[in-house]
């Protein structure tokens, strides 16, 4: 090995090689097994051609966010130097900056390499798992580069989630699968609309990449779902460092989600709470929901009692606030106002073995936040949720009319987006919830239909399957005219 200097060298060059080497020594072999079948695959420089893919996976997310720091670089030139003979013998991070040998190398990450596509294609044509095997071992290099700096940025971040979408999605367009998805045929729950709660505590945490899936598989909330990736993303980072014994610069987890009822706040809490359980940010997973009439007693020294039982009801776990901001609503002499103190102090005694999300309209959570000096520090970060769109809302209706095993024609689900366009988005507009009623009503009122429809006495006729089934335009009328 080249001789290096530099004060954490020893460390760093360990870090990083051990999953350079894994990747190289998991996908050689696999590809040598694979140069038998495609004569263009020159088996004997398998194993270099592996290790130049490391070689850019990792110069491209050194250069993700322009920076190059001396850590990164050492790094980079204890574990490439060994592998090429290339001018890193003896080189050092100026000289690598001289060079320029990993300006631009951002770029390489924006788009499947010819490896990976073959590996793609090597799978759709022979059911095999050659280029999932390449994407766990890629992550796990992208996320040890991420956290050779003691505080990740946020570019590498984005660039982190950005090749990891860019892989899936490749995998995807081949048709390939990966794990967590819904079967074929299957439904993946909808926002507002009764997902499955958290794993029992006895269970084992549930794989990140199943929670990722299951995260991606919801309707719309592209940006929520960015968010929660990234939060992951840098706990996953910070776990490397704390592992090697690193610095980690510390960070609050508790969150403030905002949006209008329905748009899968509690659905992502959900989820949230069982990825900070399989990261190790708390050690049940389970959420506790609660609102104001949960915390706010009604006499004197009551309220502080009432908030830390709930409070430690969901210790090891997450504790989601719903409508938080009515907690400031009532001025400095209401009980709500010592919810929220009692509820900071608690928060500060269980830093380690909480997580906090406190939920509501956009406008009144900046009010609840400042109602406290300590809120702001340690709800650092805003979530927004969106409305969904008539598009998205029907996408929901559909999956609930599968899950419930209904089946709409066309011409009902065009009086259900007539309907949903009717609506007005002002504030408070339902989203997952207004769908969910309907959906509720219309088999109210076809279950109203099919009886009228039977006929009494000699003239009493059994409905088809296929009619139990239906929903009708008349169905969705019959519930939703004014």
């Amino acid at each position: 090995m080249a001789h290096v200097e530099g004060p954490a060298a020893g460390v760093i060059d360990h870090a990083l090689s051990a999953p350079v080497d894994a990747f190289v020594s998991d996908l050689t072999p696999a590809l040598q097994q694979l140069s038998s079948q495609v004569p263009s695959i020159r088996a004997e420089q398998l194993s270099t051609d592996v290790a130049l893919e490391a070689y850019n996976l990792v110069a491209g997310f050194i250069d993700a966010d322009g920076l190059h720091t001396d850590e990164e670089l050492w790094a980079f030139i204890t574990t490439f130097a060994p592998r090429f003979d290339t001018q890193l013998e003896r080189a050092t991070p100026g000289d690598v900056r001289k060079a320029r040998l990993v300006v631009g190398r951002k770029e390489w990450l924006q788009g499947p390499s010819a490896l990976f596509d073959l590996l793609v294609q090597a799978d759709r044509l022979a059911p095999g798992d050659l280029s999932w095997r390449y994407y766990e071992g890629a992550m796990r290099i992208a996320h040890i580069v991420c956290s050779l700096d003691e505080h990740p940025s946020t570019s590498e971040l984005d660039a982190l989630e950005d090749f990891r979408t860019m892989l899936l999605r490749t995998r995807e367009l081949a048709g390939l699968g990966r794990p967590g998805e819904a079967p074929a045929g299957g439904t993946v729950p909808a926002p507002g609309t009764g997902a499955p709660a958290a794993a029992a505590p006895q269970d084992p945490p549930r794989p990140i990449e199943e929670l990722l899936a299951e995260l991606d598989g919801l309707v719309g909330l592209a940006g929520v779902k960015r968010e929660v990736k990234l939060v992951a993303a840098l706990i996953q980072v910070q776990n490397m460092r704390q592992e090697r014994k690193l610095p980690v610069v510390e960070s609050s987890r508790h969150l403030i989600f905002t949006g209008n009822p329905g748009t899968g706040k509690t659905t992502v809490a959900r989820l949230l709470a069982q990825i900070y359980r399989t990261l190790g940010v708390v050690e049940k997973g389970h959420l506790v929901e609660t609102d104001r009439s949960g915390l706010v007693a009604g006499y004197v020294g009551q309220t502080a009692t009432q908030v830390k039982r709930v409070f430690e009801s969901a210790i090891e776990g997450v504790l989601l606030v719903d409508e938080a901001y009515a907690l400031a609503r009532g001025g400095e002499r209401d009980f709500g106002m010592e919810a929220i103190d009692t509820l900071v102090k608690l928060v500060e005694d269980h830093r380690d073995d909480i997580v906090v999300i406190c939920a509501g309209y956009p406008e009144e959570m900046g009010t609840f936040v400042d109602s406290n000096p300590g809120l702001r520090s340690r709800f650092p970060k805003t979530i927004e949720f969106p409305d969904y769109s008539t598009d998205e809302l029907l996408q929901i209706f559909e999956s609930q009319t599968k899950k419930g095993g209904y089946e709409p024609n066309k011409a009902a689900l065009a009086a259900v987006r007539r309907w949903l366009d009717a609506q007005p988005r002002d504030k408070g507009f339902g989203n997952g919830r207004l769908v969910r009623n309907l959906f509720e009503a219309a088999i109210a009122a076809q279950a109203h239909r099919i009886v009228s429809d039977q006929g009494t006495g000699a003239k009493k006729k059994r409905p088809t399957d296929e009619e139990l089934v239906a929903l009708t335009p008349a169905d969705i009328e019959a519930c939703t005219a004014s």
